[in-house]
């Protein structure tokens, strides 16, 4: 497989490296610190055409593929994750099902403002008892009058705070399953849609994970995305794109402890010598610089599949579940290089260390991963 970049994607590599060199990395640490929403930055991103990279020009986007997409994740994340995870959510989880499941109407109206970055989505598919059970929805939507009334709560969603539209799954028919979940597009603003307790959490702490709320909310019927009973698949089809994000950020969070530790261990002086002569200490960089290569190829792997239109689940999970547990073992590791300084916030392998956490758990936990992997393989 070729993973030679087109002169298009190079371009696309270096103004995103320009743009986190410039505004996101002389920011990460305060955006972390202070839990600020990035909102000029990513202002700056929706200049750029990077909050709607793989949607068509006509739609509002920039009219690039899923390997473009990947070079972007990996550059904005190596300095700000929590940009990058607004960014992938916007890109993966809300303008993609639009893009494939609305209709031209529907594009219209949420997909080209989505995709240009005038507005900002969520995707809101777990709840209190529906987390990797995403089957086990309780949130309800019954038609009445050429209008859906929606009732229920969900929980963890990201960018749920500043979302512009959201994405929600809910019950229209709980007698079938899967088959009676259903798709909605609702609007800030909406009547019975709020949003309530705003999450702390230990890493990603400029992105806000929020719970919202569906009270009565009534929605007109062109705003069911696809057809009554496609949300369950929506869902595992979006998610498996998702995948490829997440992977991307954990390649771009490993990168950053990688070339961090390589700095600090040829600065940090032991014994009269730098670190970076002692055997365990080259030992570590080199395990580091193995896995984040193997990751980011699985990474590419899975886009390059996308691209060309071949089933790539089985490559999206394995990409995700290999680039997050990797980025979760190269933070343990820089953080060991950089010592008792790598537990202070004078350095920032420590927000490192915690963004990389939730990599292993959002869009699917390892577990799921595993299952979905080795159900493919079964097949």
């Amino acid at each position: 497989m070729d993973f030679s970049f087109t002169e298009e994607q190079r371009l696309l590599r270096s103004a995103v490296r320009e743009f986190v060199q410039k505004e996101l990395s002389p920011v990460a640490a305060e955006l972390d610190r202070e839990a600020r929403f990035p909102v000029e930055q990513l202002r700056k991103a929706s200049q750029m055409g990077l909050m709607g990279i793989m949607i068509p020009i006509q739609y509002g986007g920039s009219g690039m593929d899923t390997v473009s997409y990947v070079l972007a994740l990996e550059e904005i994340s190596r300095a700000c994750a929590s940009t990058a995870v607004i960014v992938s959510v916007n890109n993966s989880l809300v303008c993609e099902p639009i893009l494939r499941f609305g209709s031209e109407e529907q594009k219209r109206k949420f997909l080209v403002p989505l995709a240009s970055g005038k507005k900002l989505g969520c995707f809101a598919l777990t709840e209190p008892q529906a987390g990797s059970d995403a089957a086990g929805l309780n949130t309800n939507a019954v038609k009445k009058a050429g209008l859906y009334v929606l009732n229920g709560t969900k929980l963890f969603i990201t960018n749920g705070t500043h979302a512009d539209v959201a994405i929600i799954f809910a019950v229209t028919d709980k007698g079938k399953g899967t088959r009676g979940i259903s798709a909605f597009l609702v609007e800030k603003g909406t009547p019975g849609f709020s949003v309530g307790k705003v999450e702390e959490k230990l890493g990603l702490r400029a992105s806000d994970l929020v719970e919202l709320s569906l009270q009565d909310c009534t929605i007109p019927e062109e705003n069911l995305l696809g057809r009554e009973g496609e949300g369950f698949g929506i869902a595992m089809i979006t998610l498996d794109g998702g995948r490829i994000g997440v992977a991307a950020q954990s390649v771009g969070i490993a990168r950053a402890c990688l070339e961090e530790a390589l700095r600090y261990s040829k600065e940090r002086f032991q014994f009269g010598q730098p670190i970076s002569t002692f055997q365990a200490i080259r030992f570590m960089l080199a395990d580091i610089s193995v896995e984040l290569e193997a990751a980011r190829l699985l990474t590419l792997r899975s886009a390059c599949r996308k691209d060309k239109g071949l089933p790539y689940t089985k490559e999206a999970a394995q990409a995700k579940l290999f680039a997050s547990e990797m980025a979760n073992r190269v933070a343990y590791k820089a953080l060991q290089i950089f010592g008792g300084y790598g537990y202070t916030k004078d350095f920032p392998v420590e927000r490192w260390y915690r963004d990389a956490r939730v990599t292993t758990i959002y869009e699917g936990t390892s577990e799921i991963q595993r299952l979905v992997i080795a159900r493919e393989l079964l097949r």
